[in-house]
């Protein structure tokens, strides 16, 4: 390893705005299972699941509706 680096010549990288960020977030049981269900069948992890369905959330402008019973 050397002592010094030189980067004079470095470029931003391109897809630091599409970086994720982790956080922590409650998410009840039955909606977990509802998605590791989900995981098995497409193969598609299912945190990267409720990422994809969040994202596509805020693409479509979506609003949240909900009644308290």
């Amino acid at each position: 390893m050397r002592a010094e680096y030189d980067f004079s010549n470095a470029k931003k990288n391109p897809y630091a705005k599409k970086l994720k960020k982790q956080i922590t977030i409650n998410i009840d049981s039955e909606t977990i299972d509802y998605f590791k269900g989900q995981s098995e069948s497409s193969g598609i992890p299912y945190q990267t699941l409720i990422n994809m369905y969040l994202a596509d959330c805020v693409r479509e402008k979506k609003t949240l509706q909900t009644t308290w019973r």
